[in-house]
């Protein structure tokens, strides 16, 4: 039971004990005065009266004339005139008056009895007569209601005061209790916030620094284990000298983009060599090679800023080597990109960089999921190899048979678009399991294939370019979003889809979204959207959509982490259900004891927050025993179950 609630029940059982206790009172004070009013009123009324009728005490008629013109003016109960000698009636007047609107409950629960008095008629010094006079309580029976009616309604205009004010200054001083609870709320949601205002009431004061005091050390135990983890992230795969990626870092992401083509997409891998880096070393000195080292690596950053996307990776592999990944890319963009870097070397060559050669020389291979690494290597250094007996050209651009996919823009056009209006989409299923044990599904992943014009299911890694390319992101989301809501309504399982960038771009895109699971409450319930690391909005449009999706019942996880642990900081913030760690440092964790210390160190910084870890693409039997001893607490990958439709699922 609420406080407002029992306030107004103690305010209540207040009126009543003191409405009660009040006419008790009242009428016990009052019953001696009023019995003694009562004997008083009817003492002179018949020494009134026999005194009026001692002249006429021979007189019956006058008697009686008398008699009635008293009784019918007071509030008498009876009248008579008693002849003394004989007790003989001579004139007597009997009523029964009832109170008037006084209810007869009232009436024996006070219980007012009449009183009487008497009086002599004398004939000389002889006593003729006597007059008995009773006095009805009527009039004091009157007067004693309305008091009590007075005081009714008075006290329930005090209650019904001391209620409003109540209720109000209740409500002024549990604001403070409200806050605590969204504050421990939000804790269990993992959001950890602290309250600005601190109230001035010393109770409930105590207990809010006290909640602010347990949020500010669990935020700087996070901040602290997010800065430590992020160091170790920048020792194992940061260059120290360019702040690029390192070549243990490229060697993981491509190997990564290469393993499925599930949601990894084809592109190319640029490879870019400085000629003659010892001999630069000895004519310019070591910091002026630093230096242009340091302005290739800058170079790099700016065409990835420019033309890049989230995905792509600029590396500096050893030496005066540099690599670009860059999935999704396709040969017309490649070979402009490739010229665009080229030209930028030739400004640095120009501003006195070197003094006799080219600074580098830039090789553009082609790449698809499937193949090794040490191929896609090989063919770079084959067309780095092309562009340096070509001194003219400066790059070259080497394409293989494993991209030639017999379809251009124009073709990937129309099936797209006729795929995504006439919902040609077909819903894969993998499941996400718990390290410790595997038989309990946490929820399935939904990825998506598009059936083709022959009736192939197309995988997402080699239609998704094509639908960025084409801007048509908020539409594939729409689609799949739809169509899960539709399974779950048929197989209540708890599902997590992703969501692209381009929805999260798109303000109408993501409030159809929205709208569209606000109004399936039973189905979003069941829901999680995962957030793609590289793809996330500002801080404060994360938070702005964390809440969204909360008021949608939506819960909101993040896919792909790893590469920007800095954003580990906004965490706090927006209640995620866990977050999945990227496959690259997941593939050999049982053998690579550097990946264990960057999981160690991501479990650390989360367990502080309660956020659980899922590994994506757990492939060997050893990565899983190594990521249950590290507490990662979910897996997903070929080993756990490859993607699959319903129907063919266990």
């Amino acid at each position: 039971m609420s406080l407002l609630k029992q306030l107004f029940i103690a305010i209540c059982l207040f009126l009543v004990v003191a409405f009660t206790g009040s006419f008790i009172a009242g009428v016990e004070n009052s019953r001696e005065q009023l019995i003694s009013q009562l004997r008083s009123h009817a003492q002179d009324a018949a020494t009134a009266l026999g005194l009026s009728m001692t002249p006429h005490v021979d007189d019956p008629a006058m008697l009686e004339l008398m008699v009635s013109s008293i009784f019918d003016s007071g509030y008498f109960a009876s009248i008579r005139v008693v002849r003394i000698p004989d007790e003989t009636v001579v004139v007597e007047r009997n009523a029964e008056p009832r109170p008037d609107e006084v209810p007869q409950w009232f009436v024996d629960l006070v219980d007012l009895r009449p009183q009487g008095g008497d009086a002599l008629i004398s004939r000389g010094w002889e006593q003729a007569a006597r007059v008995e006079v009773i006095s009805h309580p009527r009039f004091a029976l009157a007067r004693l209601w309305e008091s009590a009616i007075a005081s009714l309604l008075w006290l329930l205009l005090c209650g019904l005061i001391s209620a409003v004010l109540g209720a109000w200054l209740l409500r002024v001083q549990l604001t403070p209790l409200d806050k605590m609870v969204q504050q421990a709320q939000a804790i269990s949601r993992r959001e950890f916030l602290s309250l600005p205002r601190i109230p001035r009431t010393p109770e409930f004061k105590r207990v809010v620094l006290a909640m602010n005091q347990m949020v500010d050390k669990l935020k700087a135990l996070f901040a602290e284990e997010a800065a430590r983890s992020e160091k170790l992230r920048e020792e194992a795969y940061q260059d120290s000298l360019t702040g690029l990626a390192n070549r243990r870092l490229f060697d993981l992401k491509l190997a990564n983009q290469l393993s499925t083509a599930e949601q990894h997409s084809a592109g190319y891998l640029v490879l870019l060599r400085v000629q003659d880096l010892v001999g630069l070393n000895q004519r310019l000195g070591g910091e002026q090679t630093d230096a242009l080292i340091g302005a290739i690596a800058e170079q790099l950053e700016r065409l990835v800023e420019r033309h890049g996307k989230p995905d792509w990776l600029a590396a500096r592999s050893r030496g005066g080597e540099f690599t670009l990944l860059a999935p999704g890319l396709t040969g017309e963009d490649a070979d402009r990109l490739a010229a665009e870097l080229s030209e930028a070397l030739d400004n640095l060559y120009r501003t006195g960089a070197s003094d006799c050669q080219p600074v580098a020389h830039v090789g553009v291979a082609a790449f698809k999921p499937g193949e090794t690494p040490a191929n896609v290597i090989a063919r770079a250094d084959q067309a780095l190899a092309q562009a340096q007996s070509n001194p003219g050209k400066g790059w070259e651009r080497l394409d293989d048979y494993l991209t030639q996919n017999g379809k251009g823009l124009h073709n990937w056009r129309a099936w797209l678009d006729e795929a995504l209006d006439q919902g040609k989409l077909q819903l894969y299923f993998q499941p996400v399991v718990r390290c410790a044990e595997r038989s309990q599904v946490l929820h399935h992943k939904v990825l998506a294939r598009l059936i083709d014009p022959q009736g192939e299911a197309v995988s997402a890694g080699r239609f998704l370019p094509w639908i960025e390319r084409l801007g048509w992101g908020a539409r594939l989301d729409r689609a799949m979003l739809e169509h899960s809501l539709a399974h779950l309504a048929e197989h209540p399982q708890p599902l997590a889809l992703s969501l692209s960038a381009a929805t999260l771009r798109e303000p109408d895109s993501l409030a159809g979204l929205l709208d569209l699971l606000k109004q399936n409450p039973q189905q979003a319930s069941l829901m999680t959207l995962d957030l793609d690391e590289r793809y996330l909005p500002p801080p404060a449009e994360l938070e702005r959509l964390a809440q969204n999706l909360r008021s949608a019942g939506v819960q909101l996880g993040l896919q792909h982490f790893g590469g920007r642990f800095s954003l580990i900081g906004n965490l706090t913030h927006l209640g995620l259900a866990y977050l999945k760690i990227d496959g690259s440092y997941i593939r050999h964790i049982d053998q690579e004891h550097d990946k264990r210390l960057f999981i160690e160190a991501i479990f650390r910084a989360t367990n502080s927050i309660d956020l659980p870890l899922i590994a994506e693409m757990v492939e060997t039997e050893g990565e899983l025993q190594a990521l249950g001893e590290l507490g990662v607490y979910g897996a997903m990958g070929r080993l756990i179950g490859a993607p699959e439709p319903w129907k063919e699922m266990p």
